[in-house]
């Protein structure tokens, strides 16, 4: 059924739901957001017949989610990659993967560590590209859920009931502390959590941070690399984990779950010391176990 089909006409959810037809398109835009933009890729990755995944590609390109951009000629060939109307969809793939995450795969309760499906997924993306992230130097880009200057905006109430989610300012502090012995090796730091960019130039500026915090206030790099998040006052939130980026912007090791936040800063200096061809090999998980 096309959406203008619909006879609910003023409601959004159903007006919605007749662009994205079933899961299969959901799955499609969740793979493509993620990095998989060509056709036969995609048949591999998601095991959809070529024929279904042809109708659907047309339908989110017609819909005005997705645009073709040719990469070859002869024969002709295209990528598929969202549009600005189809990166609004990526708040939407992070509330359904929190969803499923902490009421279908768990058993509904809060918590910003992380599960064994979490790791898997978070784990699987050594070896990535992450975009925006290309730089002479190495990386390591830590994702926190939340750290307020005072006077900035406070915690959510009940912020210090949900495990994992304390730890945030000691983290920062460690990584300033570790600055200077991080840049010797020739790695910048950068945190990133879901705040405004306000609240983190506020913390950043308090705290006396040597090095940017970024903010993935519109869940844009959350839903590219399905980063797990858990939902706290309206809000979605990173649950903690750091990546440490090549220069090409690869992962090369990825820490999660982080259980000790300020112990999580020394085990990725020792794995920077250990030298980047090791770097390449180990993952940074191994020296939080």
């Amino acid at each position: 059924m096309r959406h203008e089909e619909l006879a609910d006409a003023d409601c959004g959810i159903a007006q919605a739901l007749g662009v994205m037809g079933d899961w299969w398109t959901f799955l499609i835009v969740r793979d493509i957001a993620g990095g998989t933009t060509r056709f036969d890729a995609l048949t591999r990755t998601l095991g959809v017949s070529r024929r279904a995944l042809t109708e659907r590609l047309g339908m989110l390109v017609e819909q005005g989610v997705l645009e073709r951009r040719p990469y070859s000629q002869h024969p002709p060939r295209h990528d598929y990659v969202l549009t600005a109307k189809g990166e609004g969809l990526l708040p939407v793939l992070v509330a359904l993967q929190d969803w499923g995450s902490r009421h279908v795969m768990g058993d509904g309760s809060l918590d910003a560590i992380g599960t064994a499906a979490e790791a898997r997924r978070v784990h699987a993306l050594e070896g990535r590209a992450v975009p925006g992230m290309q730089n002479q130097d190495w990386t390591i880009l830590y994702c926190f859920p939340g750290a307020f200057a005072p006077g900035a905006g406070g915690y959510p109430e009940g912020w210090g009931d949900i495990p994992g989610a304390g730890g945030c300012t000691l983290e920062s502090l460690t990584y300033a502390q570790r600055e200077p012995a991080f840049r010797a090796l020739g790695a910048r730091i950068r945190g990133v959590s879901t705040q405004r960019p306000d609240q983190l130039r506020a913390f950043a500026e308090h705290a006396r941070l040597p090095f940017p915090l970024l903010s993935d206030q519109d869940t844009r790099l959350a839903g590219t690399l399905r980063l797990p998040t858990f939902r706290v006052a309206g809000t979605d939130r990173f649950k903690r984990l750091t990546l440490l980026l090549d220069p090409g912007g690869v992962v090369r090791a990825v820490q999660f779950p982080i259980t000790d936040p300020a112990g999580s800063v020394d085990a990725m200096l020792d794995l920077m010391r250990a030298g980047p061809r090791q770097t390449a090999r180990t993952s940074a998980s191994r020296f939080l176990e």
